[in-house]
């Protein structure tokens, strides 16, 4: 995934927009970069957080780059912001996003001569520059961005930084969130709205699919209306949102209470306690414990301050290291209990089993589990939430597989919650887990604890829909 935020005012910005793009830190752990205008041009800084925390990269270069306005931008893939020097003039760019088909945009852009990519991200185009080229073909930023919104398949949100003001446009289906905040003398654009409180930012719009604006410290003015149709990512809401952002008017942390209300009640159980594996599903099991009238504890304790997300690394011996490392078992409060922990959600479940077998190991007399979303049965085809490569990498599928054997085989008997063949795969993924019990949330309660229409959802990683 990743992060960006903008911020035009009248005053010094480099404090908003520093603590602006460092609330979107829990999105992205490999760069970070900062995009500012300044007398005498354009300045960009970007340092590699892998093994830091944004801040105290930045800590230095935040003295020096004083401006009135800027971008700034957390990704687990490409460098950025990129600048960009054009007959649309120079120019920074920050995208949120996947271009699954980056690699057909270049060939064919290619063909025309006198075009080149630059910025590479290991072996693959950095889908920002590749953003920019595409932009670079029309007489305009607005026609620029209609040509890439068209060109993509997958997601691509972003901003564009000027020297007259910040051009934002949300991604054609609405996939990721962009929303303008407003105080007195300045406005900022970010994709999580956690952001504002402590800058003392109030939501003022929320961009719809396919909109673009541009932002001056005024105020924004709308370039191009948003389209009929709206299909945010639900996962938003499940997992990699963080618990106080809002998209669409809709609470991350109010929705995870919801989910684990109702994988309560869907399943009710005789158990010692309820924990969620954290940090992601604490607020299901806050949701599940208070449904069911179960004390929520905290056999798990995540050590935060060094520790990122472990879903992030694509190698797996360094995922299940991050994983291993940043929960700590308290082993009180787990000898001889029945424990049911909520989990946002099972991707490989490598993790997950040596985070089961520890439990055991501090003597849980049994361990159940309730992801608070259906099974994933399908990459993603529109974001980078996970690393992984291959369908196969998903727990789901790889228990299907075994089932079904090498030969061809139809899916959709697996996505119907409760029958014969869901059954069958929900109980060699438990067995695999060691579970006492496993009970996934089933996609009708998702939508419900959501609260938007599911035909405004994307949730095609759990059912194929698109």
């Amino acid at each position: 995934m990743g992060g960006f935020f903008g911020v035009a005012s009248y005053q010094d910005c480099l404090a908003d927009l520093f603590y602006g793009t460092d609330y979107h830190s829990h999105l992205g752990t490999r760069r970070g970069g900062l995009a500012v205008l300044q007398p005498d041009g354009f300045v960009r800084v970007i340092h590699n957080i892998e093994n830091s925390q944004f801040r105290s990269k930045f800590d230095a270069d935040v003295s020096s780059l004083h401006s009135w306005i800027g971008i700034g931008a957390i990704s687990d893939y490409e460098d950025q912001p990129v600048l960009i020097r054009s007959h649309l003039g120079t120019y920074s760019i920050a995208t949120v996003g996947a271009v699954k088909n980056a690699g057909a945009l270049a060939a064919e852009a290619f063909r025309g001569k006198g075009l080149h990519l630059a910025e590479l991200s290991g072996k693959d185009i950095n889908q920002t520059e590749l953003a920019a080229m595409l932009i670079n073909q029309e007489d305009s930023f607005e026609a620029g961005i209609r040509r890439l919104q068209e060109a993509v398949q997958g997601s691509c949100s972003l901003l564009i930084l000027t020297d007259k003001g910040i051009y934002a446009a949300r991604d054609k289906w609405g996939r990721t969130p962009v929303v303008i905040g407003k105080k007195q003398g300045s406005v900022a654009i970010t994709l999580e709205t956690c952001a504002f409180p402590n800058l003392e930012f109030t939501a003022d719009h929320e961009l719809g699919p396919g909109e673009i604006v541009f932002v001056t410290p005024d105020g924004w003015e709308q370039r191009r209306p948003p389209l009929a149709k709206l299909q945010i990512c639900a996962f938003l809401w499940v997992y990699y949102g963080f618990p106080a952002s809002s998209y669409e008017g809709v609470n991350v942390e109010w929705v995870r209470y919801r989910c684990g209300a109702s994988l309560a009640r869907r399943n009710p159980l005789a158990i010692d306690l309820v924990a969620g594996i954290p940090d992601s599903g604490v607020g299901h099991g806050l949701g599940y414990a208070a449904e069911a009238g179960v004390p929520f504890k905290r056999p798990f304790v995540k050590y935060t301050p060094t520790w990122a997300r472990s879903f992030m690394p694509q190698n797996q011996d360094i995922r299940d290291l991050v994983a291993r490392m940043k929960l700590i078992p308290i082993d009180s409060l787990i000898r001889g209990k029945k424990c049911l922990f909520c989990e946002d959600s099972i991707v490989r479940g490598t993790q997950l089993r040596d985070t089961i077998k520890r439990l055991f190991d501090a003597g849980a007399l049994e361990v159940h589990m309730r992801p608070a979303c259906p099974p994933l049965v399908f990459g993603c085809k529109f974001l980078n939430f996970s690393m992984s490569r291959s369908e196969m990498d998903l727990a789901a599928r790889r228990a299907i597989r075994e089932i079904e054997g090498d030969k061809p085989f139809d899916v959709s008997p697996y996505l119907r919650h409760g029958g014969d063949a869901y059954q069958a795969m929900e109980e060699r993924i438990k067995r695999k887990l060691n579970l006492t019990t496993l009970k996934y949330q089933r996609l009708d309660d998702l939508v419900t604890a959501i609260g938007l229409p599911k035909d405004k959802l994307c949730t095609y990683c759990w059912d194929g829909c698109e």
